[in-house]
């Protein structure tokens, strides 16, 4: 099985991250996949900081986790948690099993952030 990789990017050109999505779709060897936004904004207010303490738990984890037991790890609340993890769902970060527990399914997330002045 591919150990699967996610890079998040931030970029206001959409169209120019769907075309890396597709080619690397159609590479013939695993390239890694894609998660952009478009604004540091839309980053910072779907990827926060108690989110990204669910991706990690569950990327330390590597196995699945029920949410429960998620939220007892993590020392919080178990609807937060939930609604927190159904979040990463959408965004692809985590996974659902069959049984509803979740795993992250990336053992490795590159969050690519780039900054410059204006030309």
């Amino acid at each position: 099985m591919t150990k699967r990789r996610l890079t998040i990017t931030l970029g206001a050109d959409w169209r120019a991250a769907l075309r890396q999505a597709g080619k690397a779709a159609t590479a013939s060897s695993y390239e890694g996949e894609t998660l952009n936004f478009e604004t540091p904004a839309a980053f910072f207010g779907r990827l926060t900081e108690r989110r990204w303490g669910i991706v990690q738990a569950l990327q330390h984890d590597g196995g699945t986790v029920g949410v429960r037991e998620l939220a007892r790890r993590l020392g919080r609340d178990v609807k937060r948690v939930h609604e927190d993890a159904a979040q990463l769902v959408v965004l692809g970060l985590v996974e659902r099993t069959e049984t509803g527990a979740l795993r992250c399914p990336f053992c490795d997330i590159h969050v690519d952030m780039h900054m410059a002045t204006a030309a």
